[in-house]
């Protein structure tokens, strides 16, 4: 039976039925597909939709993607988002539709799922070195052509275990030296002369194939631009150290890649002043939390800040939830927790009330607190908050965003709900 295709993967997508297992979603609309439930173009507050209800922007999704396509164009940028932000294959869609030349990966599983959904370019910012999983990437290797994977090695004894995975396979997989962003900082090779000889082990297996090296600056110990632009041109110098001594003999195109989505100005900057290679460079961003934004910890960092004339992200993500306790003036508890919100960064953000129709502004109310199923809200005199309100808060940290709702209503800004976001965490 021939392997079901990305597209037909994708079409799937909306015969699924709406059922117990998706929060927030109208109670008669069980039964539906996820398709005639889009058909129907409900409202998001008058259509049925309960809260805690987690709602994405139509209009904010397009422009982020819209903007991080052009920036990395004027840039000229490779760009391979990160999909863990959104395990969301109709994203992954819409991200290679502005351009993206594939998409960034973390570990086998969200590999799996990507390629459930077709998508033929992959970039594996960790290094590999489960035998199960080498050996499917070997078989998914050999049965597409046009697959092609990239993956992090950062250590000699990496190289030893995935060789001893992958012996026998048609394909060799392509692989990058990751140097590390600093002494105390994540993954990676801490000195040139080790990343040589991560190379240099690389070169004697026939399963492997250095193409380039890699690295995340978002780990640089107290990070400020300096320091950043500092790392990111002992990566560049890495690559083009590796090219003068043959190590990309043979390669079509060389792989530098960085890009997190706190520094890619820095990026932009330094993978400009990459010299002529013996290949042509494959100068990849890797900045996955572009997709919705968020109201909280990249709002602070995200690098449009500091280069404002290069457009802005816009949060795309609300949170609904409603008021069903007001045990005094001081004190509102709505019932979204834990369960549904981000939280390792930053509280929700308290945006607006919506009352009979009508929004205003959240003033006075301050989330101070989750229990799993509520959010403690602090309100001063200035609040005009009542039993059955819904509250609107705003988010910080698309990650644990995402992860928390397996379906996502895409809504327009009068309400309007377009689509249905799937996500596959």
């Amino acid at each position: 039976m021939p392997r079901e295709t990305g597209t037909e993967a994708l079409a799937r997508l909306a015969e699924e039925r709406v059922d117990h297992r998706f929060k927030g979603l109208p109670p008669d609309a069980e039964g539906l597909t996820v398709a005639e439930l889009a058909a129907q173009r409900r409202n998001l507050f008058t259509g049925g939709f309960s809260t805690p209800v987690l709602a994405l922007s139509a209009e904010r999704l397009e422009h982020n993607l819209a903007l991080m396509e052009a920036y990395a164009e004027r840039h000229g940028l490779a760009f391979a988002p990160h999909g863990k932000t959104s395990m969301a294959p109709r994203l992954f869609q819409r991200q290679i539709e502005h351009g993206a030349w594939g998409i960034t990966l973390a570990v086998p599983h969200q590999v799996w799922v990507a390629r459930a959904f077709g998508v033929e370019r992959i970039f594996l910012a960790n290094e590999l070195v489960d035998p199960a999983a080498l050996r499917r990437v070997a078989a998914e290797l050999a049965a597409d052509p046009a697959f092609r994977l990239v993956c992090y090695v950062d250590s000699v004894r990496g190289v030893e275990l995935m060789d001893a995975a992958l012996r026998g396979a048609v394909r060799p997989v392509d692989v990058v030296v990751e140097l590390a962003a600093g002494e105390g900082a994540r993954t990676g090779v801490r000195t040139e002369a080790e990343c040589a000889a991560v190379a240099d082990a690389v070169a004697v297996v026939p399963t492997l194939r250095l193409v380039g090296v890699a690295g995340y600056e978002g780990e640089v110990p107290r990070a400020d631009t300096a320091r950043v632009t500092a790392y990111l041109r002992r990566l560049t110098a890495l690559a083009a150290d590796f090219d003068k001594s043959g190590r990309f003999a043979g390669v079509d195109e060389i792989v530098v890649s960085a890009g997190g989505s706190a520094w890619f100005d820095a990026v932009a900057e330094v993978f400009a002043e990459i010299p002529e290679l013996s290949a042509p460079v494959l100068k990849l961003l890797r900045s996955g939390a572009y997709v919705s934004h968020d109201d909280g910890h990249y709002r602070r960092l995200t690098p449009f800040t500091r280069v404002p004339q290069e457009g802005a992200l816009e949060p795309a993500f609300r949170l609904w939830a409603q008021v069903v306790s007001r045990p005094s003036s001081e004190q509102a508890f709505v019932n979204a927790g834990k369960r549904d919100a981000a939280h390792d960064l930053d509280l929700p953000e308290a945006q607006v009330v919506r009352r009979d129709g009508v929004e205003h502004p959240a003033d006075g109310i301050t989330v101070t607190g989750l229990s799993d199923q509520h959010a403690w809200l602090r309100t001063t005199g200035e609040a005009d908050l009542e039993v059955g309100d819904w509250v609107g808060f705003g988010l910080s940290h698309p990650c644990t965003s995402f992860d928390k709702w397996q379906l996502i209503p895409l809504a327009e800004a009068d309400g309007t709900v377009v689509d249905y976001i799937r996500t596959f965490f």
